[in-house]
């Protein structure tokens, strides 16, 4: 992982992008982590904005304990359901 301190950031925005090989640089302000540049593989704009989405990430987290707690339907069933399979 790499650092980058925001005061010494001088290069345009893309040309940090561009050169995290699948990596991800922190920016710092006086040693302090404040964001981060994450590389981003097999990924739509949907799916990366979603993953990082603080509401719809704890919906999922709901939605798996209540599944954990209460079972659910399989995805076979699902489908018969749907009249998919």
């Amino acid at each position: 992982m790499k650092t980058l301190e925001v005061a010494d950031a001088i290069a345009p925005l893309s040309e940090y992008a561009l050169d995290l090989n699948n990596e991800s640089m922190i920016l710092t302000v006086d040693g302090r982590p404040v964001a981060a540049l994450v590389a981003i593989d097999n990924a739509d704009l949907e799916t990366a904005f979603l993953s990082t989405n603080a509401q719809f990430m704890a919906l999922i987290e709901r939605a798996r304990s209540r599944h954990k707690m209460e079972g659910g339907v399989s995805a076979r069933e699902m489908r018969q359901r749907l009249g998919l399979g």
